[in-house]
């Protein structure tokens, strides 16, 4: 959506394309979609982050849609899935033991590298033009809650994958146990 149409970065409020639209309407799809598997599947309680995550989603893309105003801030956050492909990669190596740590080295840097760049830089980025520029009511106020609730989110995530892949030595607790339990970027 960005590729072919550049000229949406120059409107993140009012800005619109069809691809981007059809894109937020398919993750909005996705969110719900994955939110009831969660549930269906009693991973409830594990997952608690995820359907909060997935409900603060939901709520502001659905807004994005109904309105049809930010839809680019919508895309520019949806870069964050960029991401996901080394993380999901990182969890793979992880759970299959793969005997070569080359690898999971390389992707270990590589993943920090994506999650800077396609995570924290757009957050970033956004939470900085909400709170600079969008007005403080209505729609434009619950969008700044949400970016600062992901904001939050996203630092503890970060945190995490820190302390899990360059500062193992972190993770413990006094007692011995992991200071955050059994979570996805620990485990």
């Amino acid at each position: 959506s960005l590729w072919h149409s550049p000229e949406l970065l120059s409107d993140i409020q009012d800005g619109y394309s069809v691809s981007g639209h059809l894109l937020v309407c398919f993750s909005s799809g996705y969110f719900i979609h994955d939110t009831l598997d969660i549930i269906f599947n009693h991973q409830s309680r594990s997952s608690w982050e995820y359907l909060v995550h997935h409900a603060m989603a939901i709520s502001a893309f659905l807004s994005l849609i109904v309105t049809g105003r930010f839809l680019v801030a919508a895309v520019l956050l949806l870069l964050v899935e960029v991401s996901n492909i080394f993380l999901t990669v990182r969890m793979l190596l992880k759970m299959s033991n793969v005997p070569s740590p080359a690898l999971y080295e390389a992707n270990k840097y590589i993943n920090l590298v994506m999650y800077f760049a396609f995570r924290l830089a757009p957050q970033a980025y956004l939470t900085w033009y909400f709170l600079r520029h969008v007005e403080v009511q209505g729609q434009g106020a619950f969008l700044t809650a949400n970016l600062l609730l992901l904001d939050a989110m996203i630092l503890m995530y970060f945190s995490r994958l820190l302390r899990s892949d360059f500062f193992p030595s972190l993770r413990k607790g006094s007692a011995g146990r992991d200071v955050d339990g059994e979570k996805f970027l620990i485990d």
